[in-house]
């Protein structure tokens, strides 16, 4: 398997905006950097895969803006990679290895923590049936036996566990995720309800924010209370040496 995404670019004929000196304008910086590979280790070679498939489809198929192609490993998937300690830590308190991943969209941080965390069963929930097209493709090309794809909103399926009826949500445990994760999908005052009755007793949300984090908590306490959440966190989660950290919040279940 061919895991250098340059090379891979290169070798299917993708071609970024040049100079004339043939250098690529678009150019990711951490393309020949070790970073990744040190970061992922075993999860590499997928998430290679995956930063290839972005760039040589994500601006046309809408996945990515035209400024995301030359950040794709920080700002993206190492951004996303940087929550996998929260979620596996949880899932050893727990004893449960389920996590959910509300508007997955592109499949941050959904199928980034999947290639990560093999152990763990992915259910990546997304409404939109050109998403969902694009992750069962990265699904398929990347070879993640650990996820599903539940194409629906949360707040329908949020409903249907109130009336205790999930028949039609085979994938769905009856008690609850033990993870909920999301990235850039609303603010905590919305996220609060899409996202906490999904959990199981004790589980948490582990959303990935901006700077704003905290002013956010702030403003959806009571709707984190209401939702049945407790003990809101912003914590800072490291993303790799000499890269720019990420914000966390955490939130129990009661």
């Amino acid at each position: 398997m061919n895991t250098n995404p340059r090379d891979v670019m290169r070798d299917e004929g993708i071609q970024g905006l040049g100079n004339q000196d043939g250098s690529d304008l678009n150019a990711d910086p951490l393309e020949d950097s070790p970073i990744p590979k040190q970061i992922l280790g075993n999860a590499f070679p997928a998430m290679a895969m995956f930063h290839v498939k972005l760039r040589k489809e994500g601006i046309d198929r809408g996945i990515i803006g035209p400024r995301d192609s030359s950040c794709l490993w920080e700002r993206h998937i190492l951004n996303c990679a940087a929550i996998v300690p929260f979620v596996s830590q949880v899932t050893k308190e727990l004893g449960v290895h389920t996590v959910a991943d509300v508007g997955s969209g592109g499949g941050f941080p959904g199928l980034v923590l999947a290639a990560c965390l093999p152990d763990c069963d992915f259910t990546l929930i997304e409404p939109m049936e050109r998403r969902v097209e694009w992750l069962q493709e990265c699904i398929n090309e990347l070879d993640l036996r650990n996820v599903t794809i539940l194409r629906d909103r949360a707040e329908n399926i949020i409903a249907a566990r109130k009336r205790h009826d999930i028949s039609d949500y085979g994938m769905v445990p009856a008690s609850g995720y033990a993870v909920v994760t999301c990235r850039a999908v609303a603010p905590m005052t919305r996220l609060a309800g899409w996202t906490i009755p999904l959990l199981m007793t004790h589980g948490r949300l582990i959303a990935l924010k901006g700077r704003s984090a905290q002013a956010e908590v702030e403003k959806a306490r009571k709707s984190i209370v209401k939702a049945g959440g407790c003990d809101p966190q912003v914590l800072e989660a490291p993303v790799g040496a000499d890269l720019e950290s990420t914000h966390v919040v955490v939130i129990r279940r009661r």
